[in-house]
């Protein structure tokens, strides 16, 4: 483990987190099974991931929205590209996918909810968490 918190061996995809917790950048997959394991022994039944639209990647697996998204931007996204959902495993359908964060309020760029409320920003979250989440 390096001084700011980085594992050695994955220094720009994974951040330690005090409580021991790893929270993880998904680029090409990650299974429902392993989001079950994670809403497992954090949340119950949720997951908190941040998506960047344009790069096509989201982080999973902390407390917080706000810290993956420390995460994404350490890592070259831009804070405009950055939106925050709630993923639940358990649940079939588009119903799975909850658009609520703290970081989604944005009053200067038009969002003035917790939610995303350009429809169109929503299918391209929901597209690319339906190419990197093998349901």
């Amino acid at each position: 483990m390096q001084e700011d918190g980085h594992r050695d061996d994955d220094h720009q995809f994974r951040l330690a987190l005090p409580r021991g917790d790893v929270m993880h950048v998904v680029r090409d997959r990650v299974s429902l099974t392993e989001l079950k394991g994670m809403a497992e022994h954090g949340f119950g039944t949720m997951v908190k991931a941040v998506v960047d639209v344009e790069a096509g990647i989201m982080a999973v697996d902390a407390e917080l929205h706000s810290d993956e998204e420390a995460l994404l931007l350490e890592n070259g996204s831009a804070q405009r590209d950055l939106w925050g959902i709630n993923l639940y495993p358990d649940i079939a359908g588009e119903d799975w996918i909850e658009f609520d964060s703290l970081i989604n309020l944005r009053p200067a760029a038009g969002n003035r909810s917790r939610g995303v409320d350009d429809p169109a920003v929503r299918e391209r979250i929901r597209g690319i968490v339906t190419r990197l989440v093998q349901r």
